[in-house]
């Protein structure tokens, strides 16, 4: 039953970073659900053991176009709802798997641009010696 709810996860810098650091994650939910059925849908859906869940309720943003004529037409965002889901010591989403593997990657590659960078800077001074003798 509780597979059926949509877990949507945010995808911020903000939400990454309370992932990092407190194994918090974030999801968008239906406007209809409750702490207990989000913990519940989480433990299922992802098979981790669920300490805490907040939710709060975020009201849509008021919007404002001006059409060709000078016509105005005033309406809302939606309004959404967030669950910050704490997981217990040890749990993880691979929610974030991807930025983390291509960060890896990112930080291998200048590793390498470097150490290439270091070994003709080595020969440019051995030349530049071999030179003034």
């Amino acid at each position: 039953m509780y597979k059926s709810i949509l877990l949507t996860p945010r995808m911020s810098e903000k939400a990454y970073g309370t992932s990092q650091a407190l194994r918090t994650y974030v999801f968008d939910v239906p406007a209809n659900t409750n702490k207990q059925s989000v913990a519940r849908a989480v433990a299922e859906q992802f098979e981790v053991k669920v300490t805490s869940v907040n939710i709060a309720n975020i009201s849509g943003k008021a919007k404002r176009t001006v059409r060709k004529g000078g016509r105005q037409v005033k309406g809302r965002e939606s309004d959404t709802k967030k669950a910050y889901v704490r997981l217990a010591e040890g749990n993880s989403l691979p929610i974030f798997a991807a930025i983390e593997e291509e960060t890896a990657k990112a930080e291998a590659t200048q590793a390498k641009i470097d150490k290439v960078a270091e070994k003709q800077a080595e020969k440019e001074a051995k030349k530049a010696s071999k030179e003034k003798k």
